[in-house]
Parts: structure tokens; sequence; C-alpha cells
């Protein structure tokens, strides 16, 4: 409830969503927890095992019946190996994360009803894109594209919300980066300077590391799985 509460106010202190009582679509709310990647841990036995630890809570709402309905966007999202070959040999790099990226995208007016959610403190509906909706994450794609079509494959790659600016220097990478944040203010959208990292060398990007030495992969992710033990049922299995 405490958790509900928080997110309903912060969004209508952020004018991202309104009351409304009319609607003939309403999704109901869940709470879900937030979960890190697999953590190796010793159980009171001392026997190591995988578990996901929950770092926080989200509120998320179910647009299932509604995505059913739903005409389908099927703008592409990029092909990762193709921004991972961009990326790899680079001298410098900025990594920028977008700051509650879907958020930052109206929905038309008329349609913003549809999103109607019910939670313990009323219905509400959202002036913004909220996660869950099936047409999101294509919507997105494609307004990112189109903001930045004349420097995508030049001087950054996007991916969803994160974007990899580079150069072969640290003057043209910060010449690059300056273009990319002129171009952020002029269009009114907002980063995450928490989760952004400027002027390095090397940066993690979908899974791999990327520096002047080309491509790897994320040596995080090979000592979680050498250290898996073999699953020993069907549901480990799935579960792997």
């Amino acid at each position: 409830m405490e958790i509900v509460k928080k997110e309903i106010l912060k969004w209508l202190a952020a004018d991202i969503i309104y009351p409304i009582s009319n609607s003939k679509w309403v999704s109901p709310t869940q709470v879900v927890p937030k979960k890190s990647g697999i953590t190796v841990i010793k159980n009171e036995n001392g026997d190591e095992i995988q578990t996901r630890l929950t770092t926080g809570w989200r509120v998320c709402i179910d647009y299932r019946k509604l995505n059913l309905v739903t005409r389908k966007n099927h703008f592409p999202l990029p092909f990762t190996d193709q921004i991972l070959e961009k990326l790899a040999g680079k001298n410098f790099f900025c990594f920028l994360d977008r700051y509650s990226s879907y958020n930052q995208i109206y929905i038309n007016p008329l349609d913003q009803e549809k999103t109607t959610f019910t939670c313990p403190f009323g219905t509400f509906a959202f002036k913004r894109m909220p996660f869950g909706l099936c047409n999101a994450p294509a919507t997105f794609q494609r307004c990112m594209m189109s903001i930045f079509s004349d420097m995508i494959g030049k001087c950054m790659e996007i991916f969803m919300d994160d974007f990899s600016v580079f150069g072969e220097s640290f003057d043209e990478c910060l010449n690059h980066l300056q273009h990319v944040l002129e171009k952020c203010i002029e269009k009114k959208l907002v980063l995450s300077w928490e989760k952004s990292h400027f002027m390095v060398k090397e940066g993690v990007v979908l899974g791999h590391i990327v520096s002047k030495m080309g491509l790897e992969v994320d040596r995080a992710k090979i000592d979680i799985i050498s250290k898996m033990k073999p699953p020993n049922s069907i549901k480990q299995i799935r579960s792997f």
C-alpha cells in the first residue's frame, strides 16, 4: 500500500497521471519485486545457492486485456550485433541513460483513457506512455530514431533508453557528446546522471564490454555461469 501510494503521489506531482472516473478501460495494479542479477549465496547448511535478490519494488499495470485488442506496431528494434560492431574498436565512449524514459512521451489525449488503472486510492489514467503497453518499446525506439536520425551510426548508437556516444579521440568524443546533449535540451529529454558515464575507454553495452581492443563478453556473467551447479530438475533447467 505504501509503495503504491508513494508512486501515485510521484506520478501526480510530475503530471504523468490524472484522476478519472468514467473510463470503459480499467486495468489492475500490481507490485512486483525488482530483482538483481543472479547472485551465489550460502544457505544455513553452507551450500551455494543461485538466487536473485530483491532490491526494491516496482508498481506495474496489468495491460494484458488492452494489449490483446491493440493493433501492433511492428517498428523494428536495432540488431544488437550491428550496434556492437559499430562501437568496437573506438577509443572513447559516453554512455547515457534516459530518466523514466517511457514517461517522457505524451499519449494522444483521445487515447489516454485506455490506460486507466485502478488501485486502493482511486482510478487514474496516464498522460504519458507507461510501461506494460505492447507498443511502448516500438513507439519509444521510433521516437529516438526520429530525434537522432542525423547522428545514429556516425557518432552514437541507441538501443531503447541506452545512448552510446563514441569518438576516435577525446576531443572528438567530447564534441559528439555536446551535440547529443544539445539535442536532448532542444527536445526536452531528461537523462539519469547517476546511470551515465562520461569519457571512458570501455563500458558494458548489451552484455558485452566494448573498448579499443574490440569486444569481450562481460566477465561478471561468465563468473555467475561458472559457479552455477548443474540443474537436476525440469524447473531448474527452465530457470537456467
